[in-house]
């Protein structure tokens, strides 16, 4: 069991599932919890503050996402799908291992995103 989001309009049914849970797994490993109108969650922040409302934003993680791009990746395109992107260049050759780990990386991470 791992990163629940538990929400209720009672807390008291929060605190007891918070309990139940303490008692049942707490023991291997101790739990955190937060509470409040503005929470950060697997790197959203879910901010309660409007009554009946909840905005999530993620700017944080695209700034910090942004921060991890090479230097050198520059350019504009009208769309990211070009013409020739289902055509193979066998004479290119292949990102050395770590540019090709950290093209993983950034990829899997703007999937998460969104």
């Amino acid at each position: 069991m791992d990163d629940l989001k538990i929400s209720h309009i009672n807390k008291n049914v929060v605190e007891d599932i918070i309990r139940l849970l303490s008692e049942r797994f707490g023991k291997e490993i101790p739990h955190s919890n937060a509470r409040g109108k503005v929470l950060e969650y697997l790197v959203m922040t879910l901010d309660y503050m409007t009554k009946g409302k909840m905005k999530i934003s993620m700017y944080e993680y695209i700034e910090k996402l942004l921060t991890e791009l090479p230097s050198d990746i520059n350019g504009l395109v009208k769309t990211p799908a070009a013409s020739h992107l289902f055509n193979v260049n066998k004479d290119m050759t292949k990102l050395p291992d770590k540019s090709a780990q950290l093209f993983q990386q950034l990829v899997y991470k703007l999937l998460y995103l969104s």
